[in-house]
């Protein structure tokens, strides 16, 4: 080796160590900053807090019909953006976000939609009391809680449930409400909601001093603060879904957030979704005492979303690809739903660019029959569903020998008995359908998770007669047909009549 050679190798040996060095410092003091995250105490006295975390949050996953979220102010009211997608356009900084950098105090905010009548809030550094929130432990086994009533499972919450950290704030004596009914009735409308309970959370809300902000537990990770009602009905459930879904996008957060449940309902087999969809899942109460978020997102219910205010309102929204929406922006169209119903699809580890013809390359059509079935669905409920289709066994079995019997084509008729399968074999059973059968009823809602090129065929009862899935069809862009009997009897022949003819436009 020369001399000019070993200069420059002693040259590199030298940076090697300096990085190395640097490395361990890096890590080393980053280390010592997250073991020991310090807070103030009332005595004054510095003390170690525990803390959640590091806690692994999942990514968005890349999915064809995406569409970006980012807020425009020129989203029109009662457009099928801003009935679906980002039309919450009018935001209040009750605290503002840069005051609270300055100080190391909280900060709130809502973001409120014109066409929704609702909003979505958030905050940094909120505190929650688990002990202020009058409502069940939540999380039990379904037998373990048999005749609690809902009354038990619903939050009440007590002056203080939740607290924010204001500068310049006294005593905890002089404590002060974060907002006024003012405030409430403008951002968080009662509506037809009999017991708005995000409305509740937001008024429990107080403000404290910094030497009264004290907290023994923070989660640091993004988490959204859900409270369900009708959380074993998979129709009311998929609202909740997106509600989630919704407010996760609109406040931009950079991977899917974690959950916690601010209610007192048991488990149900609904909690596979939540914690596949999302990046974990604990009840409000299952916290062994006062916990602290860092960034705390306020998800509006259920019933404020528009799958559920389209049953009482026109909402005139035809569903379209992304790629025409993208190139051609029409404010009567959305691909939201697609969107998210593949995003069910991406978080089950099915394909999302699956279409019609990816199914029947083996030959087989597949459609899916999906039943109703006795099962027990809550505290309160017998275990007995109500018929929507009196002769239901009776159409399947017709259907089956129909299926056997075809000759254009190939059919496979799919026993969808959902009660009886998890929801990752539920949501296969829907992407792989070519076309979705069933009397009216909550397992329809599945077909939000449907492919495009989908047919659904609802056989509707004289008793039941509502456009869920009608709708739900029509906002995704598939093709819907129905057939209105007159009572709960569906004659066999009339069913396989109608669904020869879709075969044929399908090609079968």
């Amino acid at each position: 080796m020369n001399k000019k050679h070993a200069t420059l190798f002693k040259i590199l040996l030298a940076l090697f160590a300096l990085n190395s060095i640097t490395l361990y410092l890096y890590f080393s003091s980053s280390h010592h900053h997250h073991d020991n995250r310090r807070d103030t105490t009332a005595e004054g006295f510095p003390a170690i807090i525990p803390h959640r975390g590091p806690h692994l949050s999942k990514p968005w996953p890349i999915i064809p019909s995406y569409l970006p979220w980012s807020l425009t102010s020129n989203v029109p009211s009662k457009s099928c953006e801003a009935y679906f997608g980002n039309g919450f356009t009018k935001s209040a900084d009750v605290l503002p976000a840069k005051a609270a950098v300055r100080s190391g105090s909280s900060w709130f905010r809502c973001h409120y939609s014109w066409t929704l009548r609702s909003s979505i809030c958030e905050g940094g550094k909120i505190r929650m009391d688990p002990g202020k929130i009058k409502m069940s432990r939540g999380g039990e086994k379904l037998e373990d809680v048999i005749g609690r009533t809902e009354d038990e499972e619903m939050p009440e919450f007590e002056d203080g449930a939740f607290e924010v950290e204001a500068e310049g704030r006294g005593s905890r004596s002089k404590t002060k409400k974060l907002v006024g009914e003012e405030f409430l009735n403008e951002f968080l409308p009662v509506g037809n909601v009999v017991k708005h309970t995000m409305r509740e959370l937001v008024r429990s809300i107080v403000v404290v001093g910094e030497t009264d902000f004290t907290c023994q537990e923070w989660v640091e990770e993004p988490t959204l603060l859900i409270t369900r009602f009708e959380y074993a009905n998979l129709f009311h459930t998929v609202t909740d879904w997106y509600s989630a879904y919704v407010s996760s996008r609109v406040t931009g957060l950079p991977n899917r957030p974690h959950l916690v449940f601010v209610d007192g309902h048991c488990e149900t087999q609904l909690e596979e979704t939540w914690k596949t969809l999302f990046s974990s899942l604990r009840y409000a109460k299952n916290f062994s005492g006062p916990v602290c978020f860092r960034h705390a997102v306020l998800s509006p219910l259920g019933y404020e979303t528009a799958l559920f205010k389209g049953l009482s309102e026109d909402i005139d929204c035809q569903g379209a690809s992304a790629h025409d929406l993208w190139q051609r922006p029409d404010d009567k169209k959305t691909a939201r739903l697609s969107e998210f119903g593949e995003m069910i699809r991406d978080a089950f580890g099915f394909p999302v660019n699956r279409h019609h013809s990816d199914k029947t390359v083996s030959g087989h059509y597949n459609i899916l029959f999906v039943r109703r079935e006795d099962y027990l669905a809550h505290p309160r409920h017998r275990g007995k569903v109500e018929s929507r289709l009196s002769n239901e066994q009776e159409v399947f079995d017709s259907l089956q020998k129909w299926a056997s019997d075809h000759q254009e084509c190939k059919v496979n008729l799919v026993n969808g008995l959902f009660a009886h399968m998890s929801m990752k074999e539920q949501v296969r059973a829907i992407q792989d359908a070519s076309v979705i059968i069933g009397a009216h009823g909550a397992g329809l809602t599945h077909i939000v998770s449907a492919t495009p090129n989908t047919v659904i065929l609802e056989i509707i009862s004289s008793f039941f007669r509502r456009p869920h899935f009608q709708l739900i069809a029509q906002w995704k862009g598939l093709e819907y047909h129905a057939i209105n009997l007159d009572g709960s009897y569906a004659n066999p022949g009339v069913v396989i009549d109608r669904l020869n003819k879709i075969m044929k436009s399908i090609g079968c």
